[in-house]
């Protein structure tokens, strides 16, 4: 839908650069839960946590990129800002690498250091032998989760504090509603991944991926979705002018 409408107002109005890279992050967060069902090896015990990581992080850095983009994009108007500069250095841009670098280089100590590997855990249910994964260093692994919940928590507050701006530039209530998703979802998931062993751990973690990439994805887009389908007289410029 974003590309065929690329030249629309609704569309360039919401950094749609931004918005191609978080639509894309979102749909390998999707793809990347087929790593995690069947008979864990290495390289799929690896390959699951890491791409997870590195995805969701190319996913909530674009997001706060669009919130900080609100935020400047406001004050931008006002006459004489200096905050016009900050607009045309493509601030959004330097904020995804920066944030996306950040968790790549936390993946590669936890690579380098102690990386997941395939378990035998004889202890949990006796008499049965429980192939799993095993996270390796439980200090990256959390550093991986707590750096995702560092980026979905500022972004959070940042939308929170921006969202009685005018609905021209109010991106910002509906990245308020996809992170409070986020959080909610995660926040709930900890207790029970921690609770939980084997498949079942497996599956709250898939159910924990597909909800929170839904949520963003629901919350983000969907409102502009039905904008571009069912209501496109307000797609133009003069509209988005008198909102």
């Amino acid at each position: 839908m974003f590309i065929l409408h690329w030249d629309t107002p609704l569309v360039k109005a919401n950094n749609r650069t931004v918005s191609v890279i978080l639509l894309v992050s979102i749909l390998l967060s999707f793809i990347c839960v087929f790593l995690f069902p069947g008979h864990p090896v290495d390289i799929t015990c690896k390959m699951r946590q890491i791409s997870f990581g590195i995805f969701f992080s190319v996913a909530l850095s674009s997001v706060l990129a669009k919130t900080i983009m609100v935020c400047i994009a406001f004050k931008a108007t006002r006459p004489g800002s200096s905050w016009r500069k900050l607009v045309e250095v493509r601030v959004s841009y330097y904020v995804v690498v920066i944030c996306f670098f950040i968790q790549v280089l936390i993946c590669v100590i936890w690579l380098s250091v102690s990386p997941p590997y395939q378990e035998f855990d004889h202890h949990s249910y006796p008499g049965k032998i429980i192939i799993q994964c095993n996270e390796g260093s439980d200090i990256w692994f959390y550093s991986m989760l707590g750096y995702l919940g560092l980026l979905a928590a500022v972004s959070l507050v940042l939308a929170f504090m921006v969202r009685t701006l005018p609905d021209s530039f109010n991106e910002a209530k509906y990245i308020t509603f996809s992170m409070l998703v986020f959080c909610s979802v995660w926040i709930s998931m900890i207790p029970a991944y921690l609770s939980t062993r084997g498949k079942n751990m497996v599956a709250v973690e898939i159910f924990a991926i597909l909800s929170s990439s839904a949520g963003i994805l629901a919350c983000i887009f969907f409102p502009k979705c039905y904008i571009l389908i069912m209501k496109p007289e307000l797609n133009c410029r003069n509209q988005l002018a008198k909102k």
